[in-house]
């Protein structure tokens, strides 16, 4: 069974972000870049699957420009046997993303999509169910567990009021959360060997993708840094909290 595993090159999470002066996004020139941490997690569970026999073969997706390289890289680093970059210089939409996503699972003829549940920048949390849905595959977002049977991939979920249990036919697409697993900590004689590794970088064309498939539908209009918060105050009693609630905040 392949296994797909898109990725994303995100802003580092460690790192502040800033917005650019005429408020078109976020400034991201000399910023540290790094693989989005759902995908990393992602990437970290096809690998195991692929150590233990469950899976034949792990690929590694991205659609960006070549400033992804390195995050591919990256992910044949941790264990992926081939990397494609679909060419692309500008951001697309969930839609967009999902649509050609489900010509590169056809393509390759995978039988499980793992992929993070949602990009730490624009935290959209949608193409893993709309690939779901354009293929007509099972779907199993937020999964903390997984474990393949056969023909059928057993989930743990984490909802809003607990966690919960599915049994999925296979194909499946399934989207990570933190607590799926700790991926490992990548070492430089792996990093030398990714670079051997094959990555392929494709043009939407070569998988039949017209370009009226990946138009936005929608634009930007501003980008803006959140509000600045007042500084808090301490009150001398409960009376006097209640007051302030009630007067001030309007709260209560």
């Amino acid at each position: 069974m392949k296994i797909i595993v898109p990725i994303k090159r995100v802003v580092d999470p460690y790192v502040s972000i800033r917005v650019k002066s005429d408020e078109t996004g976020v400034d991201t020139g000399g910023v540290k870049m790094s693989m989005n941490p759902f995908d990393e997690i992602a990437v970290e569970e096809a690998v195991q699957l692929l150590e233990a026999g469950t899976a034949t073969e792990v690929i590694a997706v991205t659609i960006a420009d070549s400033s992804s390289d390195e995050t591919l890289r990256s992910a044949l680093a941790i264990g992926a046997d081939r990397a494609i970059r679909i060419n692309c210089e500008t951001p697309l939409q969930p839609l967009s993303i999902a649509k050609v996503l489900k010509n590169i699972v056809e393509a390759e003829g995978a039988g499980l999509v793992i992929m993070g549940k949602q990009a730490i920048d624009n935290d959209n949390n949608q193409t893993g169910q709309m690939l779901s849905a354009l293929l007509g595959w099972s779907q199993g977002t937020f999964i903390s567990e997984q474990t393949i049977d056969g023909d059928t991939v057993k989930v743990t979920r984490e909802i809003d009021n607990g966690l919960e249990t599915l049994t999925l036919k296979l194909p499946a697409v399934l989207t990570t959360d933190l607590r799926l697993n700790e991926p490992r900590y990548i070492k430089l004689p792996n990093m030398m060997k990714a670079k051997k590794k094959p990555l392929d970088t494709k043009n939407f064309a070569d998988y039949g993708i017209a370009d009226d498939a990946i138009t936005a539908g929608f634009t930007v209009q501003k980008v803006q840094e959140p509000p600045t918060r007042k500084a808090g105050i301490i009150v001398d009693s409960v009376a006097e909290l209640i007051e302030k609630l009630r007067d001030e905040a309007n709260v209560i």
